[in-house]
């Protein structure tokens, strides 16, 4: 079922690349459960080099099933070493893991290298904050209970964007660029995100942090960021394993990691992040 389902958001996702804006809406019918959004209509994102496929940053939207959603929602950025991404483990499973807690996800596909940097690459992460934001009315989401969750190199974008959020531009004609970009939690799974010197953590979102003791960088990264914002007064939570490697993803099955999704669901619990939206 979920190779099945993985297929088909895949290869919307790509059918989405390929497409114009205008192209860009919801399915209707069976289909309509899962489709993509641009994050900017075309000839507008900002620091592109072309108009190509990719060139076009996108929005993959799962929606609980009716009935079921809690008001929070969730951006989650794949890894893959910023020249590809890994919608599988790391993008559709997670999205569809917080469907079931009844959470909105939304699986980003931003902007790679070499053709593009970091620069864009931020842009593209705040972008999808402000989108749900703006639209939260829309699919019943609290606007306050927006979180972004990445996978290594997706871990290490939501680290940095997380640092360099800020507030809205209130009389910006663009509904999107009024909201604020900082996300309201953090999940940073085998990311090598460390706090830069004199980086100000005690306004931090909260964080969950995960890797595997022997994914050495990813692990010793996570502990002084647990460290750091612990030592900041900020909210952190770290779980490390003793066993496994990098790119764990979901994790269904897995001896070493089948249990860190339930151990960030308690994280989230405890931070009021499932209350029913009234």
């Amino acid at each position: 079922m979920r190779l099945h389902r993985f297929v088909r958001i895949f290869a919307a996702a790509t059918a989405a690349l390929c497409a114009s804006a205008a192209d860009l809406k919801p399915p209707a019918g069976r289909w309509a459960d899962n489709f993509n959004i641009p994050l900017w209509e075309d000839g507008k994102v900002p620091l592109a080099l072309g108009t190509g496929p990719l060139d076009k940053p996108l929005l993959t939207v799962f929606l609980p099933p009716p009935g079921k959603g809690n008001g929070a929602a969730v951006v989650v950025a794949p890894g893959g070493a910023n020249i590809m991404l890994m919608y599988g483990a790391e993008g559709m499973e997670i999205a569809e893991r917080f469907n079931e807690w009844g959470y909105a996800a939304f699986v980003l596909t931003y902007r790679l290298s070499p053709r593009y940097n970091d620069a864009a690459r931020i842009a593209d992460a705040h972008r999808a904050v402000q989108i749900i934001r703006a639209r939260a009315a829309e699919w019943k989401l609290d606007p306050h209970r927006i979180g972004f969750a990445g996978f290594s190199a997706g871990s290490m974008l939501g680290r940095i964007m997380a640092a360099s959020a800020g507030p809205g531009m209130p009389q910006d004609p663009d509904p999107n660029a009024r909201q604020g970009t900082r996300p309201d939690f953090l999940v940073l799974v085998y990311g090598p995100g460390r706090a830069t010197p004199g980086e100000q953590l005690k306004d931090f979102p909260p964080t969950y942090l995960t890797a595997a003791a022997a994914d050495r960088m990813a692990a010793d990264a996570s502990a002084q960021l647990f460290i750091d914002l612990n030592k900041a007064g900020a909210v952190a939570e770290l779980h490390l394993y003793q066993k496994g490697r990098h790119g764990f993803g979901a994790a269904y099955r897995s001896p070493e990691f089948s249990l860190w999704m339930d151990t960030l669901r308690h994280f989230l619990k405890q931070g009021g992040f499932e209350q029913e939206v009234h």
